[in-house]
């Protein structure tokens, strides 16, 4: 069922908040997320200011560093457009914990409250807010999808992913045994526990690989950068010099399959 935007009205400007993951790793992801809103008719804007979400501070428990960095993006986005984020994980945390973390600060609150209501996870937005319905340019291929935590459990949109996919006529979807279990990665939480990670992301990976897919796709990079690293380090163990485990951001995939 499509979302309503706060005028009721399809959006003609968006703002776009990158990530620091895709910033620093994955900007082609980011570009190739803009591509595809621009393509609907949209007019994407990127405040050069935009850092991090505050998110590692705030789950490592440290709220007043977690404000600092969440203070200087409340003011990024002065107009009532939405603001896109291609990652669950961050659009989680500007959806749901500005507001708490602003509690005693009755301004910073409101403005929190506000900007909460304009977040958008990027799947989400094309599917529920924009209708989009892409029209599959590419060769039969098969994929695995992993969706993160966050997107699964606190912006609910782990469907909309699948949902993009399916509409692609040349590709399928292959289902993998751990999909509702996190890859590990949750930020800080691989540094401070690198064995539990180490674990998690081992199951993962091979839960992937047995599904047969050629590709995994995800809409949050962090989950990629784990996911993929480790199958990299597996692969040079093995001496294997093509990666068994290729992968991407769901807006590649899309961008790639829909090019005009």
């Amino acid at each position: 069922m499509r979302q309503q935007t706060k005028t009721g009205q399809r959006p003609t400007d968006v703002y776009f908040f990158a990530t620091c993951v895709v910033d620093q790793f994955y900007p082609g992801a980011g570009l190739d997320a803009i591509t595809l809103l621009e393509r609907q008719g949209i007019r994407v804007h990127f405040p050069e200011e935009q850092t991090c979400c505050g998110q590692p501070a705030y789950t490592s428990g440290f709220p007043d560093q977690a404000r600092q960095v969440a203070a200087l993006q409340l003011t990024l986005f002065p107009e009532d457009w939405p603001v896109v984020v291609p990652s669950g994980s961050c659009a989680g945390m500007m959806k749901h914990h500005y507001p708490t973390l602003f509690a005693a600060d009755p301004v910073r609150q409101a403005q929190a409250t506000a900007l909460s209501a304009r977040i958008y996870e990027f799947t989400d937005f094309l599917v529920n807010v924009l209708g989009y319905q892409p029209a599959d340019q590419g060769d039969a291929c098969t994929v695995v999808l992993h969706t993160s935590c966050s997107a699964r459990r606190e912006m609910g949109v782990h469907l909309t992913g699948r949902q993009l996919l399916a509409g692609l006529a040349n590709v399928k979807v292959a289902q993998q045994d751990h999909e509702s279990e996190c890859c590990g990665f949750g930020g800080t939480f691989s540094l401070k526990q690198p064995e539990i990670s180490g674990a998690m992301v081992e199951d993962k990976v091979k839960a992937l690989k047995a599904s047969g897919a050629e590709r995994v796709l995800s809409a949050d990079c962090g989950c990629l950068m784990n996911i993929l690293g480790h199958a990299a380090w597996q692969d040079e163990q093995a001496g294997l010099t093509k990666p068994s485990l290729p992968g991407e951001h769901i807006a590649t995939f899309l961008l790639r399959r829909t090019a005009r």
